[in-house]
């Protein structure tokens, strides 16, 4: 393998898994040559560069820091353009206003004055805005039972087994993020879910008055020699969203496509602009649950924000396969991780919820297994001479009456602990608990932090106890 003193990258996440993406992340920040590189993946430019270059409106502009910093930095920066532009224009008013006044104001008016209204001119004239924003809205189809779909025991095998024994229930208006290596089978249980291929074993009972839109990463549903116009609305003008009705050439603005665009053929379009084209036909069919395969790629910062907040906001079920981390964040209610084996386990709440609560369940297999192995392990032959007689002062103390019932009882205070704990995740999830109480934010922080430290101490007490009782 060579070492190059420069790597460049262009959307190097794309279709990786999270596993991948993570070993990418390492490599690229042990690198000791120069890395630059394109990407959408928010998550991977915090763990990776030490520094941003933005093309903006033809101008290039570099910003310190990972990608949380250049959006603080961005943030004031568009704040104080835009007051310095308002500015500008309420002074280009006043001053139109003042060169068109009567006879008697142009006898007076000055040379200078009338030279900066020239400049001002110039000013407004040379002026590129900020790239406009899609438009989201999706056409809600009927509202579909409270039970989605329920699994029990559910199992799918072709040369292995893809689903094993898997159970769920998935509620009306429930966000879920499936999570797996590529190969895995999600694609597999998301048609099992779904009712569209029936199960080797176990029951799969579906909702009622259930439409389903579908969102193909592989973009197979594309007809690459037909129009824009044509793709979004076959044989029609015209496009129905929450009863609105809107011309195509319209709808396709919402999604930047400019009307003389409308009539090109779709396979002119590149990788972003055909994703957007996806979520534009997406969204102007009537569905209440919507199921997103790898949405994300390819779509700028900026609809990405946009499209996370359509979503957060929408009242339908919503399936999400994606390894974009900080999109699962803050999309998705539940995830539905891949443990190996066609073994699948569903988790509350988001990508790093889930990344927690898997170490935990790997620190207590660990423990349990070290303890297993502990008092299975054989004797060596000096282990096995007969031991001497050992005094009372020196043998183990069993486990006490208090401490056996205390060790009945933790397990259930770390199941209630973590339960309160998910459901303070879930409440800091909610974007708008930041804008409307902010108060209530930092108390909700305040109290993860105190259940983190008892979960803690629990966990230590437990160990303590069961070690006690091997040891007895």
């Amino acid at each position: 393998m060579t070492s190059p003193d420069v790597l460049l990258l262009d959307e190097p996440t794309n279709h990786l898994d999270i596993d991948s993406i993570v070993w990418l992340e390492n490599l690229l920040k042990s690198w000791r040559g120069a890395v630059i590189f394109v990407t959408h993946d928010r998550a991977f430019l915090d763990a990776v560069c030490t520094s941003i270059i933005e093309l903006d409106r033809g101008s290039l502009q570099r910003y310190p820091g990972n990608f949380t910093a250049y959006q603080s930095q961005k943030e004031l920066e568009l704040a104080a353009e835009a007051l310095a532009n308002a500015r500008t224009d309420k002074l280009l008013a006043q001053e139109e206003v003042w060169i068109r006044k009567g006879v008697e104001a142009r006898r007076t008016r000055s040379v200078s004055r009338i030279s900066r209204l020239e400049t001002l001119r110039s000013m407004r004239a040379e002026r590129r805005e900020v790239l406009g924003k899609i438009k989201l809205a999706v056409a809600s189809g009927e509202r579909s039972g409270k039970i989605v779909a329920q699994l029990d025991d559910v199992s799918k095998s072709y040369d292995r087994p893809i689903v094993r024994n898997f159970s769920c229930t998935i509620l009306r208006g429930d966000k879920v993020g499936l999570i797996g290596p590529n190969g895995a089978g999600k694609t597999t249980l998301l048609k099992l879910i779904l009712g569209e291929i029936a199960p080797d074993c176990g029951d799969i009972k579906l909702g009622t008055k259930i439409e389903v839109a579908y969102f193909d990463q592989m973009r197979n549903n594309l007809d690459l020699d037909a129009s824009l116009e044509d793709f979004i609305s076959p044989g029609s003008e015209w496009v129905e969203i929450n009863g609105e009705r809107k011309h195509v050439k319209s709808y396709l603005g919402d999604f930047l496509f400019p009307p003389q665009r409308a009539s090109a053929p779709v396979k002119t379009l590149s990788g972003g602009e055909r994703n957007r084209l996806l979520l534009a036909r997406l969204f102007a069919k009537p569905a209440n649950v919507l199921v997103l395969d790898e949405p994300t790629n390819d779509l700028d910062v900026e609809t990405l924000d946009l499209l996370e907040q359509l979503l957060q906001d929408y009242s339908g079920t919503v399936f999400l396969v994606s390894h974009d981390r900080y999109f699962l964040d803050r999309v998705v209610t539940s995830v539905v991780a891949y443990e190996g084996g066609g073994n699948w386990r569903e988790n509350i709440g988001g990508y790093e919820d889930w990344v927690i609560q898997s170490q935990r369940t790997k620190n207590v297999r660990h423990d349990e297994a070290a303890r297993s192995q502990r008092t299975t392990k054989p004797m060596s032959a000096r282990e096995a001479r007969p031991a001497a007689p050992v005094l009372k002062s020196q043998s183990v103390k069993k486990l006490s009456g208090k401490e056996r019932q205390e060790l009945t009882e933790i397990p259930d205070r770390i199941e209630r602990l973590e339960k309160e704990e998910q459901n303070i995740h879930l409440q800091l999830a909610d974007p708008l608990v930041y804008k409307d109480e902010p108060a209530r934010v930092a108390a909700l922080t305040e109290e993860l932090k105190t259940l983190e430290r008892e979960l803690a101490l629990l966990m230590r007490r437990w160990e303590e106890l069961l070690e006690k009782e091997a040891a007895a």
